[in-house]
Parts: structure tokens; C-alpha cells; sequence
């Protein structure tokens, strides 16, 4: 059974270097963020606070992660002041240890008032304007009474939290999106009335530009909302399978038939819990009575349905498919599959990658440079723009004033930061999702932009290259002792240890009773040594235990070589300083092994084998696999060294490590990027940052494609965002006008301003589609 060490859903405290001070973090829901300028600014009121000493702000899933002091402030002190600010922020609470979004329903509604307003708004607007496109002049829709009426409602019900967000923004020193939306709205509005009031001025009035404005930026907002929903649908599916109600029944129970509903959260460890057919299992647990399938496609990538008997470890969120179970709970709340899960990938989506980091530096004085370009441009069509170009100014119809304020408040209202918070957050978002469906964990976006750089890949061999399932097949006794007692020997000192030698040990033991052995320590990569009876007890390989003092006489050694020839490898195991004997055992080449090294060699990556066996194993395998490079009797230090001196040799090369034991753990965390196995310990797991939840070596492949697709959609959108920008700005701020004579009206700038960011929450959508059909592709 997977199993990833737990962690609480919405709050975890850590101790600093010296271990007195502790800092805790928080998970906030924050609502108000509208575009990049939000996410650093929410983040700059938080950096503010005295007691938070870190935050991280995600604009697409609307979450705030805040390392503090907890004896410096309250997590309730945060959220009141970023509500204080414009940003109603909330604390994310937890049912059944899996922390749970707060405002969900209700964006669902404001999606849908908002498309209803965008829509009547724009529909009443285009009744007054029919008869500028050949239709029927309607008398009352085309009084300038109505125009007047129809604005004044969009600004004062649709058009007044942007006006107040736009205004709080621009107090507390973060103007955003909605500041230069009201701006541009508000101007439009009031020349308007100045015009029609005073109609001698001769201006026009254009009481349309901000109800089409509103109108378009609402039906935009819509749209992007629905888009963004559809990015969070793999972790809105995942929330969705952790069921509210466990069917308790009594120990020894069976048959369920004494079983008793209650909250999932209150089912505590080793407690029976009763799962019937279709029904989602609420806990990780060992099957006591029964049998059937379980579908975990959700949780694994697993596309099919998995047999399950007494014994087998089952998963919360999976589904029951064909018969009634009862289970024993081994994890509960947080502590499960489930659980981690959902908070791994949370975690992904909120980190970010560089790039992004660099978008939200520039996006938070973006609104401001902008204000200043829109006020550049008012100046000078208002003033020497005519004396330039006074054909041009001539040849559109408006007086320099109007002109110069059309300008302005389409350069107000064209500008869109909204793209650039966006390109990198949704792409990692759909991204991390996309691996969660196909059981691939990735801590974070930083890494996926970090593995798709991968030069060079490191494997372990045991359980990572190989199956891990040891067979025992030789058994070998230096002294006159029976086989099946060398066997018990081994088997005892193995007692408790995860690694699949230890494993392969056990399970050849089960008919035999093992020893009741003392004070077991473990050094990871070298062996095992163990107390009995007074005496030492020793399980390694041959050079630990030399190095131990166990005599070794040669005459064993041509047995010895020609089991590793036969490609197995052989246990030594010694009592005090006198060696007992030996044990070979032999694990068969994972079936996708060799199609994984020879695509990651097509792509230009190199691989490596790192093992701590025996040079002669590890050259067959290294053969057997096509990698050319091998280092073998690698401690886990000597593993980290190679990384290290690979790291050092050339400082732009990727080091990608792939592992699963204890012993590889301190390698995972050294290279760029860690990458663990299901089947792997809790600390190899929790040590990587990339976790492939089916325990299939191939999805190394998907992976990297994974990886590469969504960087690849990232400088996709920060291309387009930076490009819009960079033409839009100067196209509104009259820059072509005196070759094209072309002025951006503000609607159409509305409308410009919308379809950015629309577009770049497609594009990475559209990752989902291009990830799920197309083949792994070249490197190049």
C-alpha cells in the first residue's frame, strides 16, 4: 500500500536550525484577487505583518500558504487583515483531515450572475446602437435618457465592487485591474454627462463605452472563471472521493451486520469499518473479510480495477465495485493516501517556478505604469497631438479633448495583467493535476520546470531497475550448522526492515520461527547487526563485515563468485567474528526497464546506475538495461558524492536520481530532482520530489513529457502576455494612428483585454488534451 508520512491538512509547525523557535503555516482561502498585481500585493500586506516570515499567493486557485510565528500573531489576525484590504480571506478548514475549499459554491453562483448581467448589459447596448448597423431605430432605446439610465445601473449594481475593489487597491497602495477598469469606466462616464449636460461644448457623448466595457469584462470574467474550474477539476475530483460517513462494525464482526454510521473523521485506528458494493472506502486499511475489485484510477492512474482478498491493503477514495468488505483501519484522516495526495498536489499548485516569480514582480507595478502611459497619452493628443498630426486627428471625427480621453481610457482599459499572473499558475495547475490523474506526484512547479532540463538520470537497482521481489535460491553454511538455522538467523536480524533484501529474507522464513533479537541497528546500504543471547549478529555484504572483524577465508570465495555470475546476489551473515555462512537471492528486471533507458537515450539523457551490490551484479544488469555507465558497493555517501562531483563537473547539467529505499533518500535529496517509487519507504517518498504512485518505472517517460509540455505552455503565455501587451498598450495609446488612423475604442479595448486572458487559460487547457493523446516526443 502507498503510504506517504503524514502531515495536517491546513496547518503544520516546524522548528528553525536551533530547535527553539517554531513557525507555523496556514492555508488561507483569499477572494478579491483579480490579476497578478493582487497576487503581489496580498503577498506584500502579508510580508508586512510582524510574525510572518514567509507567504506564497496563488492567483488561479485563490489560495494563500503563510509561514508565522504563532507566538507573534493568529492565523485569525491574517485573515482579518487581508479582508481589512479588499481580500476577504477565510481559513481553509478540514473534514477528515483533508482540507477543504471554502468558497466554491459560491464562485459557482457569482460565474453565473456575472454571465446573466454580461449578458442583458451587452443585449440592451446593442438594441440602442441597432440602427449604426442597418436595423430599426427603436425610439426609447435610442434616446440618450435611456443611454444615460443604462449606464448609471451597470456602474452602480454590476460596476460597483469594481469601483470600491478599485478604489481600496489604489488606497492601500496596490492598484490592480479594477482600478484602471474604474478609472476608464469613470472617465468615460463622466465626460459623457459633462457633454450631455452642457451639450454647447460640443462633445460626444458615448454613454455606450462604459455599459459594452462592463459588459465585456464581465462576460470575460465568466469565461476565464469557467476555464480556471475546469483547471481545478482533477483536485476538485479528488476532494470528491473522500466520503463523509464509515459503516462501523464491531472487531471480529465479519458479517457487519451490528454496523453503525458515523462521521468519517471519527473512525479511529484499528477499528473495523464495513465497505458495500459502490461504495467509496473512507479509510487506508487491510482487508479482513471478503473479497473484490476496487477501482483506484483516481488515486493511482490505474485505469483498471484491482483485486483485492484478506490481507491486501486497500485505499480511502477508492471504489468498491463488486462485494461487500470489511477492513481494519491503519490510517485515518490525514494520515492517508487520500489525504496526502490532495495535499501534495495543493502544494504543486501553490509553489511557484521562477518565471512566475519574475511575472509577479512585474505585474505588481504594472497597474501603475500603466496609469502613467494612459496619462502620457491624455496629455499629449490633448495638447500637442494636434500641432504633430492634425490630419489625422482631423480624419477621425473628435475634437482633440475627446480623442485624447478615448485614448486614455482605452490604454486604461486594454492593459492586462490578468495574462500575465496567469500564464504560469494555470499551466502548472493543469499540469500537476494531469500527473495526478495519471498517478504521477509533483511536489511543486518549480520542479516540473527543473525536470524537463534533466541531463543525466541515476538509478538504483534494487526495486527501482528490478522488481524487488528477492527469491531466496541458494543457501550456503561455512560452518556445521543446518541450512533452515542460517535461514533463521538471517530472517531475525531482518525483522522490521523494509528493504527488499530484508523482505526477500522474511518471506523465505514465514514457516519458521525467528529469534527474539535485541537492539537492531541499521546501516543503511552496508547491513544489518542485531543482539542474541550475549552475542552479535551481523547481515550484510562482504565488506561491511570485514570491516567488522569477521574472518574470511578464500576457499569461499569461488562460490561466492559464481553466484553473482548467475546474476544474484548473496548475504553474508556472521555471529561475533566468526562468519555462519551465506544466502543468495536473485530479483527478475522490471518488463519496462530496458524501453525506459533506451527512450531516455534517444532523448539525449544520460543514464547511470548507482547500487550498492556487488560490481559483477551490477555489470549484468547495467548490460542487460543498455546503461554504459554503472558504479557499484556505493554507499549512500557515495552515492551523493558521485551526484555532487557530476553537479560540480559540469553546473549546468540536471541530475535526476530515481530510488526507493532509505538508502537512497540522501541521493534524492542531493540531485536536481528526486524521483521515488510507490512501493518506496515513507523517507525516500517524502525525501522526493516526484512521486509515481503506480510503481511503474516507465511513467519516468510520462514524467518528463508531462514536464516538458507544460513548460512549453508556459513560455506560450508569458509570450503571449507580454507580446498583447506590448502591442495593445501602444495601439490604444494612439501609436499607429497617424499611419492607420485606427482609434481602439474603449470596447473594443474591453473586449482585447477579456480575450487575453481567455486565451491563455485555453492554451493551458489545452495541455490536457495534448498530454492524454500525444506520444512521448524528442528531446529537441
Amino acid at each position: 500500500m502507498v503510504q506517504l508520512s503524514p502531515t495536517p491538512a491546513s496547518t503544520l509547525t516546524d522548528n528553525d536550525d536551533n530547535g527553539q523557535n517554531q513557525t507555523s503555516s496556514l492555508t488561507l482561502d483569499v477572494g478579491g484577487m483579480k490579476c497578478a498585481g493582487c497576487v503581489a500585493a496580498v503577498e506584500r500586506q502579508l510580508g508586512q505583518l510582524a510574525g510572518v516570515t514567509d507567504s506564497c499567493v496563488n492567483l488561479v486557485t485563490a489560495v494563500a500558504v503563510v509561514r508565522y510565528a504563532p507566538e507573534k500573531i493568529t492565523p485569525q489576525a491574517i485573515a482579518e487583515h487581508l479582508s481589512q484590504r479588499g481580500f476577504p480571506s477565510q481559513i481553509r478548514q478540514g473534514h477528515g483531515g483533508i482540507a477543504l475549499p471554502t468558497t466554491e459554491n459560491g464562485s459557482k453562483e457569482n460565474v453565473n450572475w456575472g454571465l446573466a448581467i454580461a449578458l442583458v448589459l451587452l443585449l440592451l447596448s446593442a438594441l440602442g446602437h441597432l440602427s449604426h448597423f442597418g436595423g430599426p431605430m427603436i425610439p426609447f432605446f435610442h434616446h440618450p435618457v435611456f443611454h444615460w439610465g443604462l449606464a448609471t445601473l451597470a456602474i452602480a449594481i454590476p460596476g460597483r465592487e469594481i469601483f470600491f475593489d478599485g478604489w481600496r487597491g489604489l488606497r492601500f497602495g496596490h492598484a490592480n485591474m479594477n482600478t484602471l477598469v474604474a478609472l476608464g469606466t469613470g472617465s468615460a462616464y463622466l465626460t459623457s454627462c459633462i457633454a450631455w449636460i452642457w451639450p454647447g461644448l460640443g462633445w460626444e457623448c458615448f454613454f455606450d463605452e462604459p455599459v459594452m466595457l462592463l459588459g465585456v469584462l464581465l462576460l470575460g470574467r465568466t469565461l476565464e472563471s469557467k476555464a480556471r474550474q475546469k483547471a481545478k477539476s482533477a483536485l476538485t475530483e479528488l476532494l470528491a472521493l473522500q466520503p463523509s460517513l464509515a459503516r462501523l462494525v464491531g472487531r471480529g464482526d465479519t458479517k457487519g451486520e451490528t454496523g453503525i454510521e458515523i462521521p468519517v473523521e471519527q473512525v479511529r485506528v484499528g477499528e473495523w469499518v464495513q465497505v458495500l458494493p459502490g461504495e467509496k472506502i473512507p479509510v487506508d486499511g487491510i482487508l479482513v473479510a471478503g473479497k473484490t475489485l476496487v477501482d483506484e484510477s483516481l488515486l493511482t492512474g490505474e485505469s483498471l480495477p484491482v483485486e483485492k482478498k484478506i490481507d491486501d491493503a486497500v485505499i480511502a477514495g477508492a471504489w468498491n465495485q463488486s462485494g461487500a468488505i470489511t477492513i481494519a483501519a491503519t490510517h485515518i484522516g490525514a494520515d492517508t493516501t487520500l489525504a496526502r495526495i490532495i495535499q501534495l498536489v495543493e502544494t504543486a499548485q501553490t509553489q511557484k517556478a521562477p518565471m512566475q516569480r519574475l511575472a509577479d514582480q512585474v505585474a505588481g507595478w504594472f497597474a501603475y505604469g500603466v496609469m502613467a502611459i494612459a496619462l502620457g497619452t491624455l496629455t499629449f493628443w490633448a495638447t500637442v497631438g494636434q500641432s504633430f498630426f492634425p490630419q489625422m486627428v482631423t480624419d477621425t471625427g473628435l475634437s482633440p479633448l475627446l480623442l485624447a480621453l478615448k485614448l486614455s481610457v482605452s490604454v486604461l482599459v486594454v492593459a492586462c495583467p490578468c495574462a500575465l499572473g496567469l500564464a504560469t499558475p494555470t499551466a502548472i495547475l493543469v499540469g500537476t493535476s494531469l500527473g495526478a490523474e495519471q498517478g504521477i506526484l509533483i511536489k511543486g512547479g518549480n520542479i516540473l520546470e527543473i525536470l524537463q532540463r534533466t541531463t543525466v538520470m541515476a538509478f538504483d537497482k534494487t526495486g527501482t531497475l528490478t522488481q524487488g521481489n528477492l527469491q531466496l535460491t541458494d543457501t550456503f553454511p561455512v560452518i556445521d550448522i543446518p541450512a533452515a538455522q542460517l535461514l533463521t538467523l538471517a530472517a531475525s536480524v531482518e525483522q522490521g526492515t523494509r528493504h527488499p533484501l530484508a523482505q526477500g529474507l522474511i518471506s523465505s522464513a514465514q514457516d519458521l520461527e525467528l529469534l527474539p533479537v535485541e537492539n537492531i541497528e541499521t546501516e543503511a546500504g552496508q547491513g544489518v547487526q542485531g543482539w542474541y543471547q550475549g552475542d552479535r549478529l551481523l547481515v550484510g555484504n562482504q565488506q561491511w563485515l570485514m570491516e567488522k572483524g569477521v574472518m574470511w577465508h578464500s576457499q569461499w570465495q569461488t562460490e561466492v563468485d559464481q553466484l553473482r555470475n548467475q546474476g544474484k546476489t548473496v548475504i553474508f551473515v556472521a555471529r561475533n567474528q566468526q562468519l555462519q555462512g551465506f544466502l543468495a537471492l536473485q530479483d527478475t528486471l522490471r518488463p519496462e526497464a530496458k524501453a525506459t533507458i533506451a527512450q531516455l537515450k534517444h532523448w539525449g539523457i544520460t543514464p547511470l546506475l548507482l547500487t550498492g551490490d556487488h560490481p559483477t551484479i551490477a555489470e549484468a544488469i547495467a548490460m542487460e538495461v543498455g546503461i554504459a555507465e554503472f558504479q557499484a558497493q556505493m554507499t549512500p555517501q557515495a552515492k551523493v558524492a558521485k551526484i555532487k562531483a557530476m553537479q560540480r563537473l559540469d553546473p549546468a547539467s540536471v541530475v535526476a536520481m530515481v530510488g526507493d529505499g532509505i538508502n537512497d533518500a540522501p541521493a534524492l535529496a542531493q540531485a536536481n530532482v528526486g524521483i521515488s517509487l510507490s512501493g518506496a519507504t515513507a523517507v525516500a517518498m517524502e525525501t522526493a520530489d516526484v512521486v509515481l504512485m503506480r510503481s511503474q518505472l516507465s511513467d519516468v517517460l510520462k514524467a518528463l513529457t508531462l514536464s516538458r509540455a507544460t513548460v512549453a505552455k508556459i513560455k506560450q503565455n508569458l509570450l503571449w502576455a507580454l507580446g498583447y501587451n506590448l502591442v495593445a498598450v501602444p495601439l490604444a495609446a494612439g501609436a499607429f494612428l497617424p499611419s492607420f488612423a485606427i482609434v481602439l475604442t474603449p470596447a473594443i479595448a474591453a473586449a482585447m483585454m477579456a480575450s487575453s486572458s481567455i486565451v491563455v487559460v485555453l492554451n493551458a487547457l489545452s495541455l490536457r488534451y495534448q498530454f492524454s493523446s500525444a506520444p512521448e516526443r524528442n528531446r529537441d
